[in-house]
């Protein structure tokens, strides 16, 4: 403990100085009022012993001086016997406790051993407090795993700036979940959090529902709409999906980024917006961009700060967490068994975060007497929802053409029964096999 000792009887203040040093304290004993203050503009001390009655700067003067340059420190003042008044007074400013002259070294002492043991618990609610405080900010990104840790760090480095932010990964990993994490952690917390579903509306509704429209833009706008930019004024807008929008979409979308104005659907005004943009996209958007379907410079706008989510699979070690956390939501306390936790960690997860989520649910809901066991746990039919749209769409032309080319054999090659296994129309089947370009003999 660093001690500054101030007094003008200066026999006093060495002598004590020299007992406090036994004592095991750092002591630097000042003559005057005037010469403690001006250290008290270069050192820090954890305790100012003080005497209140000095000439020309007194020991209050010392007292609030030694508060401002440092809140956490203690003081501690000496007083002679008539002078208890000011003891209070000093008491009301701040100070820790006061002594009265004559000082006795084995009260000193005690009062010291409670400024230390006062000083220890505030420095542990102070840490106490920092600790709950980076818990809370992440609160609903749960994991310790490397692969999240690394997305947390960079989540608290963007978060207090303007930048564009672009998060991606895999379908269910939580790329809104970061979004909002991201919003809550900067300055534009107590401002809007808009999201916009960029693959939910065809081109013409994105564009109303992003810009805007005025009265009469279109059939049906019977008078003025703000878009989703307005609504985000001063906040955050979530652009979920950006990797589905239209080349003709792009552009307009990349003129806003590059000033922050747009007209609305219909009118005439510029408008311009103070929103931050944050997007997200499951798409690989370099790939895309080789491929010629998203805009080179586009992608450079929004990636200023790119987020990749790793999907499930790579950071397992999350999913104990991970499950706690989705049950006690539910309201589920128990703990998994090691059965049913080591069937969680052996899947793969194609679906990530929501499809355990889901997995979970259903799990809970099957459970007898209030105990998920290892045949609650039921996992869905491959999902397609982690796989791009071309792939998706890809794996289901191909799964339907084998559908057909099953039923045509299972029917002999009769048109007529494949259709009926098929629960379609002759005609219908026909079409498919157009379609597919399968080649059959006109048998019946």
């Amino acid at each position: 403990m660093k001690i500054l000792l101030v007094d003008d009887e200066r026999r006093f203040c060495e002598m004590t100085a020299e007992n406090l040093r036994a004592l095991g304290y750092e002591v630097k004993p000042v003559f005057s009022g005037e010469e403690a203050v001006q250290i008290l503009e270069q050192e820090k001390f954890d305790v100012v012993i003080t005497d209140l009655k000095m000439v020309p700067v007194d020991g209050m003067a010392v007292l609030k001086k030694a508060k401002k340059v440092n809140p956490q420190g203690d003081v501690v003042v000496i007083t002679g016997y008539g002078t208890i008044a000011g003891a209070v007074a000093a008491m009301k400013q701040g100070a820790f406790d006061f002594i009265t002259k004559p000082v006795a070294l084995d009260h000193l002492q005690a009062v010291l051993e409670k400024i230390a043991e006062h000083q220890k618990t505030r420095e542990e609610n102070r840490q106490l407090k920092e600790e709950l405080k980076q818990t809370s900010r992440f609160a609903e990104l749960v994991g310790d795993s490397p692969a999240l840790a690394r997305v947390k760090s960079l989540i608290a480095k963007v978060a207090p700036s303007d930048a564009t932010v672009l998060i991606t990964g895999e379908s269910g990993t939580g790329k809104e979940l970061v979004a909002r994490t991201i919003h809550r952690l900067s300055k534009r917390a107590q401002n809007p959090f808009v999201v916009m579903h960029a693959a939910a509306l065809p081109e013409t509704l994105l564009e109303s529902e992003l810009f805007g429209y005025e009265k009469g833009a279109f059939t049906g706008a019977t008078g003025r709409k703000s878009g989703r930019l307005e609504q985000a004024q001063g906040g955050t807008i979530f652009l979920d999906e950006i990797g589905e929008i239209t080349a003709s979409f792009q552009v307009k979308l990349l003129r806003f980024l590059q000033d922050r104005s747009f007209v609305r659907l219909g009118g005439r005004e510029t408008i311009t917006v103070d929103a931050r943009i944050v997007a997200a996209t499951n798409r690989n958007l370099p790939e895309e961009v080789r491929a010629g379907r998203f805009r080179e410079d586009l992608y450079y706008r929004l990636a200023v700060f790119p987020i990749h989510l790793p999907p499930l699979r790579e950071h397992k070690e999350d999913i104990p967490a991970l499950a706690r956390h989705i049950l006690n939501r539910h309201g589920y306390q128990k703990e998994l068994s090691s059965e049913v936790m080591q069937i969680l960690l052996s899947y793969d997860w194609p679906g990530n975060v929501r499809e355990l989520e889901n997995v979970l649910e259903r799990a809970l809901i099957l459970s007898e007497k209030g105990e998920i066991k290892p045949q609650c746990i039921q996992f869905p039919e491959p999902a397609l929802s982690f796989k791009s749209a071309s792939e998706a769409a890809g794996t289901l032309w191909e799964m339907e053409r084998k559908m057909v080319e099953e039923a045509l054999a299972r029917a002999g090659g009769n048109k007529s029964k494949a259709a009926k296994l098929l629960g379609i129309t002759r005609r219908m089947l026909y079409t498919k096999l157009a379609k597919f370009g399968i080649e059959t003999e006109d048998g019946e």
